[in-house]
């Protein structure tokens, strides 16, 4: 299993410094949230990037439907080119209670789906380079006849897609299945379930993703949680049953901390490693 920690709010400056602590504690990744109005996540994630060199670099996560997917290619390559490789884009539908009505977005279910749907095909389109050509029901996209040079790529074939997956709604596995790894989102009577999935959730997601993913190579399977740094019996009896149940990665999440000095030593703590 794989470590992340999620930065819960800060300046660039703040990612920067608390992503060397990450790495320098072992943790192995550090991924930043995204909101319509916030901290750049991409800025921060450059301002990170320069000042490591092995810990992998994300966001948690970013909603899709409300980006130029065109920008966001540029953003993720050149931010794949800046760190050597060690981007990890995160996708969903997003939290539209985080200022969606407030800025103009689509708040829709249905269409944020068709955007994000589309918005990877582009993506996933433009890393390949040019000529790209893409005829959608909300997007339309020319090969370019200028002579611009196209954003390097270094991880290969792509950078790895993470997609949150509604389980167990198939359209939405399915959606996941296609990329690289699946954050969970367990529905509960039609509802996002709040909290990780349990255990045995991820233990039948395992189980479906082998039975039904067709693309070769890696799949990741992330779950989010908090576990207390100074107790290491107490973190392996949370962490142990989704390592035997197939999760991946184990995000770390410290949204309710009371300030960045309680984030900061939990950093400096290191991975809830069970392994």
């Amino acid at each position: 299993m794989n470590y992340g920690f999620v930065l819960p709010g800060g300046t660039a400056r703040t990612a920067a410094d608390y992503a060397r602590e990450a790495e320098n504690a072992g943790w192995d990744g550090f991924f930043v949230w995204e909101a319509p109005w916030s901290t750049d996540a991409w800025v921060s994630l450059a301002a990170a990037a320069m000042v490591t060199e092995r810990i992998r670099l994300g966001t948690m996560l970013t909603a899709l439907s409300r980006m130029r997917p065109w920008k966001l290619a540029s953003e993720t390559a050149t931010l794949d080119d800046l760190s050597g490789g060690r981007v990890v884009l995160s996708v969903g539908l997003g939290a539209p209670d985080t200022g969606f009505a407030e800025f103009g977005e689509v708040t829709d279910r249905r269409v944020r789906a068709e955007l994000l749907d589309e918005g990877l095909d582009i993506l996933t389109g433009l890393w390949q380079g040019q000529p790209f050509r893409y005829e959608g029901k909300h997007y339309r996209i020319e090969p370019v006849d200028f002579s611009a040079t196209p954003p390097p790529l270094v991880q290969k074939p792509r950078i790895p897609i993470w997609v949150v997956g509604a389980w167990p709604r198939p359209r939405s596995m399915l959606r996941a299945l296609r990329y690289d790894g699946l954050i969970p989102a367990v529905m509960d009577k039609g509802q996002v379930r709040m909290g990780a999935a349990t255990p045995a959730e991820i233990a039948a997601i395992k189980t479906y993703v082998d039975e039904r993913r067709e693309q070769s190579g890696p799949f990741d399977i992330v779950v989010e949680g908090t576990t207390p740094g100074d107790d290491p019996d107490k973190w392996r009896e949370l962490v142990q049953p989704y390592a035997e149940a197939g999760a991946t990665w184990w995000i770390e999440a410290q949204w309710t901390a009371p300030d960045q000095e309680s984030v900061l030593e939990r950093v400096r703590q290191g991975p809830p490693r069970v392994d």
